[in-house]
């Protein structure tokens, strides 16, 4: 495998192959260093991308003559849906956002929401589908997407709620900080095995398996 899922703007996307679908890791903006992720059926060519955030220029040409079908924005924060506008002009695609973000990522895009999502539904791209996981505390709506491969581990698209070393910033909200990692730990890692591979929204990727130890050092600094 060489997919290691180190990326930097302006440096070119990574590409990961799985049986049944693509995932195309780029970074945009040199600043905030956002991830993007397109997601792309082998079956059906669907697309699906998760997180516009930024330098539409970039984005589109991956995006490429195959369209997409809708985009997932796993938070509200302006830094995570600032070429959303540009997308969804150029290709037409769906917009999904957790139900408690909705309205607030309307109001700062201008982009009405296609559909907002909940915890448990099911997200599809052509053949392959993925599962919300709702966790409050980063934001309100945040989202994060699991796709159980059927031929492998599971991969995991965590936004910002979920990073190597530690649970999203919740700005010194003792309350926010002890939702987020106690929806974290029940919700993915909970739920989810040692070898799921997860997606953050800026940084590098990692493993389950190489975090849960750390989870009572996370909850006792308390960031």
């Amino acid at each position: 495998m060489t997919y290691t899922g180190q990326v930097k703007p302006g440096a070119g996307p990574d590409v990961r192959e799985l049986t049944a679908l693509t995932i195309t890791k780029v970074a945009v903006d040199p600043k905030m260093s956002n991830n993007c992720y397109l997601l792309r059926c082998h079956a059906t060519g669907e697309q699906l991308l998760v997180d516009a955030a930024a330098e539409p220029d970039t984005l589109l040409p991956l995006i490429g003559d195959a369209g997409l079908t809708s985009v997932v924005t796993t938070h509200q924060h302006w830094d995570h849906h600032r070429a959303l506008a540009d997308v969804v002009a150029a290709t037409g695609a769906e917009v999904l956002v957790g139900t408690p973000d909705a309205a607030a990522v309307t109001e700062q895009t201008g982009v009405p929401v296609t559909r907002s999502l909940e915890h448990g539904d099911t997200v599809t791209v052509g053949d392959c589908t993925l599962s919300v996981i709702a966790l409050a505390g980063h934001t309100p709506g945040s989202v994060a997407l699991v796709y159980d491969d059927p031929s492998g581990h599971p991969h995991l698209f965590t936004g910002d709620s979920l990073f190597p070393g530690g649970v999203g910033n919740t700005f010194g909200d003792a309350d926010a900080f002890a939702q987020l990692l106690d929806e974290v730990s029940t919700k993915i890692f909970g739920t989810l095995p040692d070898d799921t591979w997860f997606y953050p929204g800026h940084g590098d990727d990692s493993t389950l398996g190489a975090e849960r130890a750390s989870l009572p050092e996370w909850r006792e600094r308390g960031w």
